[in-house]
């Protein structure tokens, strides 16, 4: 992504032209909004209401463009607590009526502003709505954001967003992955020690373990065995995160060890689609993914229907009309998409370890699904039993 910044849009002295280009050659019109320059990603659609903080702070959105279905964003500002890492990491954002005045008691300066701070590339004035419908016929694809005070021929700019790299393919937890490790202590008594490799984690999932008691040592995505097996865990955790996981061959081989060994573990969104190629079962791209906080998941072991919070654009293709043999004993599905029946969870019957495609920490989102982290610790209390 490459950017020119010429400050905040409320201190800009004229408003400048943008234009967001997808790679099928459509064209949408708009405004700048945030930095000004031109920035390169896969357009994506998120129907979350709240939450675009959260959203734009998660690693799981790396070079990804994302559109913002609800109509006016930005009016609570942006403030010091709800991110999700230690910076913005969507490659441009696409809103239709940016708020004007947020109004917030927690906010401590505006979105655009924020942008402008980390050289976000966004435009506003965008019929959202067309753009949805659009991606939602024709699949996520290619796209870039331009602005500035005179733009090239739409031609050129298409050539432009055409050169860029496919998600297909694209091997990028690494790039979002802490490069050290830390600790995340237990909030209280300290009950259970947790090996987290991040792939791309979110705050909050550590914290929703702490809260329960768990110390979770963060460690780098390219961590070793021997590096999750040093902190003594009673469980292992596989974090969310960008790209292909048909890529992740050092997590795949590192789940496997970890399985080898029936430790207890537990894997979210990109943890889930790792499970699954280490149980066998192949992964695929979906025509636009499920990104937002309102998406209907049945909990197939309890029948219990949640809605649920999600990021991911690739799924696991597992049957979810039969139990499936596996080199570590029978695997079922768990959890379904009621929408389009997408696989949502993945469980072991024979040893300790699940996984779901969703996002149970939900920080924003609904909290249906928190009780997998409960889950989790019942798998670590049984074995330690």
């Amino acid at each position: 992504m490459t950017t020119s910044q010429q400050g905040s849009p409320s201190k800009r002295t004229k408003v400048l032209p943008a234009v967001l280009v997808l790679e099928d050659g459509r064209v949408f019109r708009g405004r700048a909004y945030g930095a000004v320059g031109e920035t390169f990603g896969e357009a994506v659609f998120s129907t979350g209401m709240t939450g675009y903080q959260e959203t734009l702070t998660d690693p799981s959105y790396d070079r990804q463009i994302v559109v913002a279905t609800a109509p006016q964003i930005g009016n609570t500002g942006w403030n010091d607590e709800d991110d999700e890492s230690s910076r913005i990491w969507v490659s441009g954002y696409v809103v239709r009526d940016p708020a004007r005045i947020p109004s917030n008691w927690r906010s401590r300066r505006s979105l655009d502003d924020e942008l402008v701070a980390q050289s976000i590339v966004g435009i506003s004035g965008v019929d959202t709505r067309a753009l949805t419908r659009h991606l939602r016929e024709r699949g996520s694809m290619r796209s870039g954001i331009f602005s500035g005070e005179t733009l090239p021929a739409d031609a050129e700019l298409v050539a432009k967003v055409q050169a860029q790299p496919q998600m297909k393919g694209a091997s990028l937890y690494e790039e979002v992955a802490t490069k050290e490790a830390y600790v995340v202590p237990a909030v209280g008594e300290k009950k259970f020690t947790v090996a987290a490799v991040d792939l791309g984690i979110k705050g909050m999932t550590p914290h929703r373990m702490a809260e329960r008691g768990i110390e979770v040592h963060v460690l780098p995505a390219t961590a070793t065995v021997d590096d999750v097996y040093a902190v003594g865990p009673d469980g292992v955790f596989f974090s969310n995160g960008p790209g292909d996981p048909a890529t992740a061959e050092g997590p795949v081989a590192l789940m496997t060890a970890v399985l080898e060994r029936k430790t207890p573990l537990f894997g979210i969104c990109f943890g889930n689609q790792i499970l699954g190629r280490a149980l066998g079962f192949g992964t695929y791209k979906l025509k636009y993914g499920h990104r937002g906080i309102n998406q209907p998941v049945q909990d197939r072991t309890t029948g219990k229907v949640e809605v649920t919070a999600h990021n991911h654009g690739f799924a696991v293709d597992a049957p979810l009309d039969k139990v499936s043999e596996t080199t570590f004993g029978r695997a079922e599905v768990s959890h379904v998409c009621l929408n389009d029946q997408v696989v949502e969870g993945l469980q072991l019957l024979d040893q300790p370890a699940f996984s779901v495609q969703y996002h149970p920490e939900a920080a924003a989102g609904p909290h249906d699904a928190a009780y997998l982290f409960d889950r989790f610790v019942s798998l670590m209390e049984g074995q330690r039993a």
